[in-house]
């Protein structure tokens, strides 16, 4: 069944290759860092962005939606840029930029479910909701990493994210259930 809503379409294609792209800055992140628990928990962030690309490629192929090679090429290109800047770039931006980037990426899984109801179609609304949550929990190690680090309330003035900014509204101390998420992201 085709789904006529080109936003939607768009948005899945482009998440898709997305995750490729963070996948790979996230495998220079874990090899340029030194610590070996922060290591262990950005393969582990890897990881789920690899998990993430399955279930989006899983709902495209559900609704005859095509990879897209554009999308496929740029970011493939970006994710391998990031990833070898990670090396060069110190500790603190990677970290800063991993934070900044997963809070964006929150909203793009309930943007979708927003997106699919508006449809009448509820199936996916549980895994667009973990995937939105575990982008949040990703979000919060990154910041957790950098709160204290001088450089960030000069970086938070200029990219607009940090210990007061954010691009979502998610408080994972107060969720709201699958049922009630409506209110995440809304604009």
């Amino acid at each position: 069944m085709p789904l006529n809503h080109p936003e939607l379409v768009d948005l899945l294609k482009k998440a898709y290759s997305a995750e490729k792209a963070a996948s790979f800055a996230y495998q220079g992140h874990a090899g340029a860092v030194k610590n070996p628990e922060e290591k262990k928990a950005i393969r582990q962030i890897e990881l789920d962005e690899w998990n993430h690309r399955a279930e989006v490629l899983q709902i495209m192929n559900q609704y005859n939606i095509p990879v897209s090679k554009y999308y496929e090429v740029r970011f493939h290109i970006i994710g391998k840029i990031i990833s070898s800047s990670c090396y060069v770039i110190g500790w603190f931006m990677p970290f800063y930029f991993a934070g900044r980037l997963e809070s964006g990426n929150v909203c793009e899984y309930f943007r979708m479910k927003h997106f699919f109801n508006s449809l009448g179609i509820k199936e996916h609304d549980k895994i667009l909701y973990e995937m939105g949550i575990k982008e949040k929990e990703h979000e919060v190690y990154f910041l957790e990493q950098i709160k204290g680090n001088k450089l960030l309330p000069f970086f938070e003035k200029i990219f607009m994210w940090g210990n007061k900014k954010g691009f979502n509204n998610i408080d994972l101390d107060k969720k709201y259930p699958v049922e009630e998420s409506d209110v995440y992201c809304k604009k």
